[in-house]
């Protein structure tokens, strides 16, 4: 089975809890890529109010039809991500990192849906990383997971203390916290058999990981939706690519998450990350579809019209070009300093042919069919393009 046939809707008639509100919106599944907006935001703003407050309804925050909307609308985004970047098989063993923030309970919550309405098999596994942080409320992420019957894992490790003892004061931890988490989860999730990791990082994630690297790394490079681990022993997979973090923001208060702040690295001042969160969010407030577009762009790279040599070969470019002479269009050529262009051995008086911007033919109208063609021809505007905003 394909990838792209994996998340079209295939919903048991006796599970009424995903009836109606739970279907796959499988015309949006079978979108043209190009044709599709990652955030889901139409021209005219329509999204934008749904997730504005007013929508929401004296009925319990889950039972809302504004929630069903945004619910559907990160299922559906989640599902293009999975078929776009071929992330989860049939038969794949998901293991799905919980941290206790809002994009992993987010993340966890849509993926358990996708499994129920699937079509194909697929196994998910909560797995959280214990880092022992001083105040860490040890007894809020297990009982989640019981209480919602998930089957999970709680690693216990210390690396809170590493972390402090290695990075100097004023410094820091994101570079040496995330080193050790992910050498305990990618370890932990080839002995246990899983095929995939599920990371909870989402577009802005992305775009911020980006502006990063531009900005203080020197290098045009992202979080990629998938990728392999450097010892190729493990894959990674970002299912939440195309959700923007205002809609997880939403969904996890409407879920009412037990959200366990970091204390670790996410409250340090000054770091870099959170200046540039900053500034994607004022961007978002000013100019709505401007976030999109970057993240548009980052999927239509052209090495070409870069300047990096290795993945472009601008050395061994050379011309191609035919025997048709091709002559100025114009009323006049100037030639000055004509000596020295004879010594170059260029032409001293180049030849020149008429300039018709209507693009006039000399030819007689010979049928209507002709005359219409050419009536036709005159109405048709030069097309504007929009600068990016």
């Amino acid at each position: 089975m394909t990838a792209a046939t994996l998340f079209t809707p295939n919903i048991p008639s006796q599970a009424e809890d995903v009836s109606d509100a739970m279907s796959f919106d499988s015309q949006a599944l079978g979108t043209d890529t190009d044709s599709r907006e990652y955030d889901d935001v139409s021209e005219d703003g329509s999204d934008e109010d749904m997730i504005d407050e007013q929508f929401a309804d004296a009925q319990a925050p889950t039972e809302s039809a504004y929630f069903r909307k945004l619910q559907k609308k990160l299922r559906r985004q989640v599902s293009w991500a999975i078929r776009d970047f071929n992330m989860i098989e049939d038969g794949d063993v998901v293991m799905v990192c919980v941290s206790g923030g809002k994009d992993s309970y987010t993340l966890l919550d849509i993926l358990l849906l996708l499994k129920r309405i699937a079509p194909i098999h697929f196994d998910i596994v909560a797995v959280n990383l214990d880092q022992k942080q001083p105040g860490y409320p040890e007894d809020i992420l297990p009982a989640y997971l019981n209480e919602q019957g998930i089957a999970h894992y709680i690693l216990e490790k210390d690396t809170y203390s590493i972390v402090k003892s290695v990075v100097p004061e004023g410094k820091t931890y994101c570079s040496a916290c995330s080193r050790l988490r992910r050498g305990s989860l990618y370890g932990f999730a080839k002995q246990i058999g899983a095929t995939k990791i599920a990371l909870g990082h989402h577009r802005d994630d992305m775009l911020a990981t980006f502006f990063l690297n531009l900005f203080h790394g020197g290098a045009l490079k992202s979080m990629p939706p998938k990728l392999l681990s450097d010892d190729k022993q493990n894959m990674l997979i970002r299912p939440l690519a195309y959700v923007e973090e205002k809609d997880i923001i939403e969904y996890a208060k409407l879920k009412e998450f037990p959200i366990i702040p970091c204390n670790l690295c996410g409250s340090q001042t000054n770091l870099q990350r959170a200046i540039i969160n900053d500034m994607l969010r004022e961007w978002d407030n000013a100019h709505p579809q401007r976030l999109a577009s970057i993240f548009k762009a980052m999927q239509n790279v052209a090495p070409s019209q870069l300047a990096d040599r290795e993945l472009f070969d601008f050395e061994t470019l050379s011309l191609d070009r035919d025997n048709n002479e091709r002559l100025f269009e114009g009323d006049n050529i100037q030639a000055g300093q004509t000596d020295s262009l004879a010594e170059i051995g260029l032409p001293v008086s180049p030849m020149t042919q008429t300039f018709n911007p209507k693009f006039a033919s000399d030819k007689p109208y010979s049928t209507e069919t002709d005359k219409a063609a050419q009536n036709e021809r005159k109405t048709q505007k030069i097309p504007t393009i929009n600068p990016v905003i």
